[in-house]
């Protein structure tokens, strides 16, 4: 029996994401002039209000405050009518030092016998149900935001468009797992004032329908492309006026949006959250490489979706285990036990090899912090970083390296295939 799946996204001025897009900013600034920081940062965010906290261990200084309002400027919170905006909240600082407890579980004589920054199950999660190996619901959810961004920074198409949005696709699947249609799509987006509240839902119900929608599907392959039909169910603004949005709206916090971070509910989570925290957190490093090891082995065809856990202790070097979900799918006479023992032996996953594999300590996070960390492009791109005594760093950064595919010749050779 046919069976429906839903998966939502949200955009770069959701409270929560404006509070890890600032803890990622913070992130990038330390590992640019010190790539051996250990940087563990949260943020909250409220009415006219940001609150910074966490432990650092580096050997730079940054001007925090400087750091979080260029982001929220570049966000798009610019205007005191929001009652959140880059040049005027005020920002406090209750960063500290990195506590020795924990540095040296993971600090050693030799790098290659860096410990795990924290104990904990990580996750990494691949499909071929879309190009990029993402689940189709949040990969079309992360799709209608990113252009309903686009079409506010324009302001020509839309001209009321503000920074807080949502989005919701829920997809209908045969009982062999392959998209059928979209069933419903939901869209939320902060908006301007209107004079009247029927003229405003039914203006912003037409251009989402009418603009947005279309600017989606002209930049889907087209299998996908076939799945839109007339019959969709459009629930737009389904609560009336959301005129106060963003932090105003809505306190945020670094952290709280870790579905929308990785796969839309497909797959698993072990928990933690990315943002915030250097590459010595296996939270983050050790989900990038799980989800590296699954986008390759269904790039190589070991089967045609793939779970990936690893699990660490707290200043342990090796990982407790590999464990191997691929759902019945793969072709070959082998168990998933059989492909888990041939990826340990394929993929070190040790702290320190993992940062070195995906090259994780240059400053490439601010980008990981909206719209996804995973089914991202990977690309190389140049970035500035400043300092309070006028210092700049210029590098190329190569971002999303977890989403490389050079590793698929050699699971096909460890594989036969």
């Amino acid at each position: 029996m046919a069976y429906l799946f839903t998966s939502e996204s949200v955009s770069e001025g959701h409270p929560d994401k404006v509070a890890d897009q600032i803890s990622d900013a913070l992130i990038d600034h330390f590992l640019a002039f010190d790539s051996d920081s250990k940087v563990a940062c949260e943020t909250l965010v409220t009415t006219g209000q940001v609150v910074l906290a966490g432990e650092v261990k580096s050997t730079t200084y940054l001007d925090v405050q400087k750091i979080a309002r260029d982001t929220i400027n570049k966000i798009g919170y610019t205007k005191g009518e929001y009652m959140f905006d880059g040049n005027s909240c005020g920002v406090l600082s209750a960063i500290h030092e990195q506590s020795e407890d924990i540095n040296q579980g993971v600090d050693r004589g030799s790098k290659e016998e860096q410990g795990a920054g924290d104990q904990g199950m990580m996750f990494g999660y691949a499909t071929n149900e879309t190009e990029n190996f993402m689940p189709l619901a949040l990969d079309l959810s992360h799709l209608i935001l990113k252009e309903l961004a686009e079409l506010r920074r324009e302001n020509k198409e839309i001209t009321y468009l503000r920074p807080d949005s949502k989005s919701q696709v829920t997809i209908e699947y045969s009982d062999d797992n392959i998209p059928q249609r979209i069933e419903a799509i939901v869209v939320s987006t902060q908006h301007d004032d209107f004079a009247d509240d029927d003229t405003m839902l039914a203006k912003i119900r037409q251009d989402i329908v009418n603009i947005l929608i279309p600017r989606v599907i002209e930049k889907l392959p087209a299998d996908i492309q076939k799945l839109f039909n007339n019959d969709i169910k459009y629930h737009i603004n389904p609560t009336g006026k959301f005129v106060i949005g963003g932090p105003h709206g809505d306190t945020g916090l670094t952290g709280r949006k870790i579905i929308v971070d990785t796969y839309g509910g497909k797959g698993a989570h072990g928990g933690g959250a990315f943002s915030g925290k250097d590459p010595s957190k296996v939270d983050r490093s050790a989900a990038y490489a799980t989800r590296h090891i699954a986008k390759n082995l269904v790039a190589a065809g070991v089967a045609e979706e793939v779970l990936v856990q690893v699990s660490y202790a707290i200043g342990v070097v090796e990982p407790m285990g590999i464990f191997i979900d691929t759902f019945g799918t793969c072709p070959f006479n082998l168990t998933d036990g059989e492909i888990a023992e041939k990826v340990s032996e394929l993929f070190d996953m040790r702290p320190f090899a993992i940062e070195e594999r995906l090259k994780l300590r240059s400053p490439m996070y601010s980008e990981t912090a909206a719209y996804g960390h995973m089914g991202r492009h990977n690309e190389t791109v140049t970035k500035t970083f400043s300092q309070p005594n006028g210092e700049t760093i210029t590098l190329d950064v190569e971002l999303f390296t977890w989403e490389k595919l050079d590793y698929v010749d050699k699971v096909k050779e460890a594989f036969g295939i």
